[in-house]
């Protein structure tokens, strides 16, 4: 396994369930797949979805719960040869992000397929992520498309205002930071409306809030942001 580990992605800090601005829905079906509830999911969806957030969640979720999961990035994977693929089977969970990065590629496409057999064979929960939907991602191998779309599919949305400013209170109250409604709603009017780009805003709020002892309110975040 060692040889296959750094492929991995290291997960991301506050990348878990709680803490997905999307559908609660969304949140929940992954956790029933961790569960194993469910033996595959498949997500699809433009940038900013969170698509990376729910699989690094999932991830994190299944490992909490002593369960060997890992997460491949199908961008990279495409850059290296489909024999690393050889010893994923032996995880009792399994994510591959951007997944349609491999599709096109028939070496690649046959070696997801195989791997695919073997972690159902074994009983391993499989879930995918992608910009668009199996049937119309670009795969050209049919088996390997029908498979993809054979557990449930599911369409993220882009998180909405009220998401995203809920998504910003919630994980600054874990951080002992109060973040008022105002405050909240002000800092995702004038950000960049993703929850990656939202998550760093509020780590520089954070630091200088920290540093001067200060709270967080809308003077406060137009001074050290410079808005």
């Amino acid at each position: 396994m060692t040889a296959q580990l750094p492929l991995a992605l290291r997960l991301r800090e506050g990348f878990d369930l709680d803490s997905y601005a999307g559908a609660p829905g969304l949140a929940a079906a992954v956790q029933a797949l961790v569960a194993g509830e469910w033996g595959q999911l498949y997500l699809h969806g433009p940038s900013g979805t969170g698509r990376t957030h729910l699989l690094s969640a999932a991830v994190r979720r299944a490992e909490e719960q002593g369960v060997a999961a890992c997460l491949l990035p199908g961008e990279e994977m495409a850059h290296l040869t489909p024999d690393v693929l050889e010893a994923f089977d032996q995880y009792g969970l399994l994510a591959i992000d951007n997944v349609d990065a491999l599709a096109g590629l028939p070496v690649w496409e046959e070696a997801l397929f195989h791997l695919y057999n073997r972690c159902r064979e074994a009983g391993a929960g499989l879930l995918f992520a992608a910009l668009a939907p199996p049937v119309a991602a670009g795969f050209v191998l049919p088996d390997l498309a029908s498979r993809l779309a054979a557990g449930p599919v599911y369409r993220l949305a882009v998180p909405d205002d009220a998401a995203l400013a809920d998504l910003l209170q919630r994980r600054a109250g874990r951080r002992g930071l109060v973040l008022g409604d105002e405050v909240a709603a002000y800092v995702v009017q004038r950000g960049e409306r993703t929850p990656a780009a939202l998550m760093a805003l509020l780590e520089t709020l954070d630091e200088h809030a920290l540093a001067r002892q200060r709270r967080l309110t809308i003077p406060f975040v137009k001074e050290v942001l410079g808005w």
